[in-house]
């Protein structure tokens, strides 16, 4: 009769440790992607953010230049048309034509800038919005990699001490973390104590 082998309890504990630690590894490996993810997006958005601020702050200042240039014809214009209104009799007629004719070119000047600074201003809007919209994202980012890090920290002790409770902890904290990467790209929620 051949012999049959008993298993040791111990050394089946082992193995089945041994499967579980494997598995928390697997997904530990998961989430450090997840964690790059959501530090390429935090990067990302950051890097919208500030670029968006300083095209933002470029184009409201090109705003107020045309504002100025504005300003400055129209003061230039009135002037012109008072000083032609109070000397119109006395002038010749070749003085006041070239009084009327810059008179003109003022008004032109005026109304181009006045044109040129409400596309200005339309652009400076389009940016400023991107800017906010970058400025919603960060936080999310930030929150998901801390989120994603205490999930690596909280499975690693999962391993060192076999317990599937301290698992199912860096689980949750895990697809927090996800979700908030998520929210980071897509902003599906609005989280009122991170704007």
């Amino acid at each position: 009769m051949e012999e049959i082998e008993i298993p040791n309890p111990e050394e089946l504990k082992e193995k089945r440790n041994d499967r579980f630690s494997k598995r928390i590894a697997l997904v530990t490996a998961l989430y450090a992607v997840f964690l790059a993810i959501a530090s390429l997006g935090g990067s990302h958005a950051m890097k919208g953010l500030l670029v968006a601020s300083q095209e933002a702050s470029n184009q409201w200042a090109y705003y107020q230049s045309k504002a100025t240039r504005e300003h400055a014809d129209k003061i230039q214009r009135q002037v012109l048309e008072a000083h032609l209104l109070e000397m119109k009799d006395t002038m010749k007629p070749a003085i006041v034509e070239k009084y009327e004719s810059t008179i003109r070119t003022f008004s032109e000047e005026e109304a181009r800038f006045s044109k040129e600074k409400q596309e200005i201003e339309h652009k400076a809007r389009e940016i400023s919005i991107e800017r906010d919209k970058n400025s919603k994202k960060d936080p999310y980012f930030e929150y998901a990699e801390v989120l994603l890090q205490i999930a690596i920290v909280l499975a690693s002790v999962a391993i060192i001490s076999h317990s599937h409770p301290v698992f199912y902890t860096s689980v949750c904290s895990a697809l927090t973390g996800i979700f908030m990467v998520l929210n980071g790209f897509f902003l599906f929620v609005n989280i009122p104590f991170l704007d």
